[in-house]
């Protein structure tokens, strides 16, 4: 059995897989890389071939038809053999020296029994032109180098949240949560994280920028004029967030506020770009979304309406609609995201 079962999911990405894989390869036989070539028509599917031939106690190839993101994600998990698992995209690539940490923190929990269900790192948001790269890193909210639980969890700001790019889970226990991504919709990789949470008891945290998010191509599914060309996908992934827990009915405080935070801020990714499509069409979107949490939960619809970010997306007319766009483009200058 494998230590970690690294799963790529690839789309027509001939031009830069190559520099995800050689950075995956570092990690020896503890590791299985699965490059998953979700119906490509370039030629990932042969480089994923000839890294398999090279390197087949490491690498696996696996052809689909196409499925999606979600889907490719899905097809890894199926075969998965390590005992933790992780996502990395095929556009990004990892730090050698925290990969070997890593791996190292993972097999010596094994060893000693302690157990680990989520393991959290840095990542970097890798933007094209870019100079000063900005780095999500954790260490004002979790507890460095040990094992913890929810309770020990401090403060994580609105910016902060854990994203796919921070995360390695548990197998057996995304298996076990009934894990199963929607094919064929973009940003799913919120349900990937959000979805095991409450499953997740034992937590530990390495500071250490291990993941390069390469964000800034045109053809990224976070460009902005794709976020809004996709926003239905966007919508359908919010509205499963909305549905899959009854999040003020989780028994852990830390865990519930940080969940809510979660889903607060889909909901605001998702209204800000429904509002800056400027069409009456999306808008008419933005309220049904709300509407769509106001009947599903209100207690929880007023707790996220009427905080800071839930009044920002909401104001009322062209000037509240400035005001909304004016907010999150701050955010974003600030934390770097897209």
């Amino acid at each position: 059995m494998k230590l970690l079962t690294i799963t790529v999911p690839c789309y027509n990405s001939e031009a830069y897989v190559e520099k995800c894989i050689e950075s995956l390869l570092p990690g020896g036989n503890r590791v299985e890389i699965l490059l998953v070539d979700d119906g490509s028509s370039d030629r990932t599917g042969e480089i994923a071939d000839d890294y398999a031939r090279q390197y087949p106690e490491i690498v696996k190839a696996i052809h689909q038809p196409n499925k999606g993101h979600g889907g490719a994600v899905n097809t890894g998990l199926l075969y998965a053999t390590g005992i933790y698992f992780k996502v990395v995209d095929s556009d990004d690539c990892v730090t050698e020296s925290a990969y070997q940490k890593i791996l190292d923190t993972l097999e010596n929990s094994i060893r000693s029994g302690t157990g680990i269900d989520m393991l959290i790192s840095n990542f970097v948001y890798d933007k094209v032109g870019v100079k000063h790269k900005k780095v999500m890193s954790y260490h004002r909210a979790f507890p460095e180098n040990e094992v913890f639980t929810w309770d020990k969890v401090k403060f994580l700001h609105k910016g902060q949240y854990i994203l796919m790019h921070s995360v390695i889970y548990l197998t057996q226990m995304l298996k076990d949560c009934g894990l199963k991504l929607p094919e064929h919709t973009f940003y799913v990789d919120n349900l990937f994280v959000y979805v095991p949470l409450p499953y997740v008891k034992n937590l530990y945290y390495l500071n250490l920028n291990f993941y390069r998010y390469f964000i800034g191509r045109e053809d990224q599914s976070v460009n902005e004029s794709n976020m809004i060309r996709r926003i239905d996908q966007q919508i359908r992934v919010t509205k499963e967030m909305i549905d899959t827990y009854d999040l003020l009915r989780l028994s852990n405080k830390k865990l519930r506020k940080y969940m809510i935070n979660y889903l607060e801020i889909i909901m605001t990714v998702s209204s800000i770009f429904l509002i800056q499509s400027g069409t009456e069409e999306n808008m008419q979107k933005k309220r049904d979304l709300w509407a769509y949490l106001k009947n599903k939960d209100q207690a929880l619809y007023h707790r996220i309406r009427l905080g800071i970010l839930g009044m920002t997306m909401n104001l009322p007319g062209k000037g509240g609609r400035r005001v909304s766009i004016a907010a999150y483009k701050a955010s974003k200058y600030f934390y770097g995201f897209n």
